[in-house]
């Protein structure tokens, strides 16, 4: 089940919020909140919910262990429970990818079976939601939980269960407990999710077939074809998941609660530095806190900064999926981060900000053809047509199918939007609440278009899932 479905929208959402602001009480909204989490997450194969019901108990009671224990007790009983986190998550996405690589290594007689176990909905996000739960009770910044449910609540909540935000649990560990819900914070959830909504169905599913005939059925794309998928994956990314994660934190907002910001327009930014502190603001913190600052940060010389700023982005990479694409990915970032601590980075933060902005774009842009491409061999025949190795000429006739007028405007528009965000409006010489009215009221009424206009769309269209579903 996806945010943007018919399935959702006309029926899991209203039952939801039904039966949510019905009962009076934080514990008794609790259960509801689990219960149909439970409901959501099991939409996608009853297999996957045993695999998510097993982690919740175990790392309830993982925590419960460290809590009481002194030193050096206490890190053992960590490092055992995110072992077996990652020893899970390991099993489940990667063993298929070890195997098959440790096979070109070892002869015939010694290769090892095939291995590969259907891959959990979403479990690079609740695993390491359950490691951000451990390490903040071994921190000592929460304390572990007595009650099974509430962190059964924390690591299943259906708005951020499957595609993030990655949400601390130091941070949302009071309004578990008690939290309290207003008119206010419903209709201004509501409004961010219609946001998020909007961002998914008229723009990334708009122009998603356009990167999908480049990139999927294109065998070796002319130079304006490359680069028109490589643009259109880039816009169908960022609104995808900028989409869901508005989405998840409107719902998160209409229940009370409050997730991190996860985006800030990243295209936007003006060295990669900058994009990695505006792209999936949740996971970069994630891995600053939990993995980049333990190994020493940037406290050891530049050398041991480059070494650790590279592991953090290998892991990144390997984190979005078990593919050779994904590592080259985390290590073509890693290596413009590492070249901007240098003094290429001066040079880059007193040159003009047209320069800067074309920069980014460039690495990030390249660093998408790594992402998208199913393989190597795909990738390099991307890289190719961007170089005009391929030739120029026109596009061919799937991809000039596909350029419908609707998609061609949203690779159009979209590119100012995601880099500089809605342009305001000029104010008006009118009293301030007479202003403010009529501000509340266009907004409104652009919200309810907004509805309408997904509404009319997500009947219209097939089944189209959230990019970071198969994370």
């Amino acid at each position: 089940m996806v945010f943007s479905s018919v399935s959702f929208l006309f029926y899991f959402l209203p039952a939801f919020l039904a039966c949510y602001f019905v009962l009076p009480g934080t514990r008794a909204r609790n259960v509801v909140l689990l219960a149909f989490s439970l409901v959501f997450y099991a939409w996608g194969g009853l297999s996957n919910l045993a695999v998510l019901a097993v982690s919740v108990v175990a790392n309830y009671l993982f925590a419960r262990a460290i809590d009481p224990l002194p030193e050096p007790r206490r890190r053992r009983m960590l490092v055992l429970a995110v072992a077996t986190n990652l020893a899970a998550l390991v099993v489940y996405k990667y063993l298929g990818f070890l195997t098959q690589n440790l096979n070109l290594l070892l002869p015939a007689p010694l290769q090892l079976p095939g291995a590969s176990l259907p891959l959990p909905l979403g479990i690079s996000f609740f695993t390491f939601h359950a490691i951000s739960y451990l390490v903040d009770v071994y921190r000592r910044k929460a304390r572990a939980n007595g009650r099974l449910e509430e962190i059964a609540v924390y690591l299943t909540m259906f708005p951020q269960l499957v595609a993030g935000p990655i949400v601390r649990y130091s941070t949302i560990a009071d309004r578990i407990r008690a939290r309290r819900t207003t008119l206010g914070r419903v209709s201004a959830g509501l409004r961010i999710f219609v946001i998020g909504l909007a961002w998914k169905v008229l723009i990334a599913d708009q122009v998603a077939p356009v990167a999908e005939v480049v990139f999927d059925r294109t065998a070796a794309p002319t130079l304006g074809e490359a680069w028109l998928g490589v643009s259109a994956y880039a816009l169908q990314i960022y609104f995808d998941f900028g989409g869901y994660s508005n989405m998840a934190i409107g719902l998160a907002l209409a229940m009370g609660l409050r997730f991190p910001r996860n985006f800030n327009l990243p295209y936007g930014a003006r060295s990669i530095t900058d994009f990695w502190r505006r792209w999936h603001m949740s996971l970069s913190s994630w891995f600053r806190d939990y993995v980049y600052v333990p190994l020493g940060g940037n406290r050891h010389g530049h050398l041991h900064t480059a070494v650790n700023l590279w592991t953090v982005f290998l892991l990144c990479g390997l984190w979005h999926g078990a593919s050779w694409n994904f590592v080259i990915w985390g290590i073509h970032h890693g290596a413009f981060l590492v070249l901007e601590r240098t003094r290429f980075g001066a040079l880059l933060r007193a040159g003009p900000g047209v320069l800067r902005h074309a920069y980014v774009l460039l690495v990030v842009l390249t660093g998408w053809v790594w992402f998208r491409a199913d393989s190597l061999p795909g990738a390099l025949a991307l890289f190719a047509g961007m170089a005009g190795l391929n030739g120029a000429g026109p596009p061919t006739l799937p991809l000039a199918l596909e350029l419908v007028p609707m998609t061609s405007a949203m690779l159009v528009l979209g590119w100012p939007l995601a880099m500089f965000g809605l342009p305001r409006m000029p104010s008006l010489s009118l009293p301030a609440r007479l202003r403010a009215a009529l501000a509340g009221a266009g907004d409104t009424l652009a919200i309810v278009l907004m509805f309408g206009l997904c509404l009319v769309s997500v009947g219209a269209s097939a089944y189209a899932p959230f990019l970071y579903f198969r994370f």
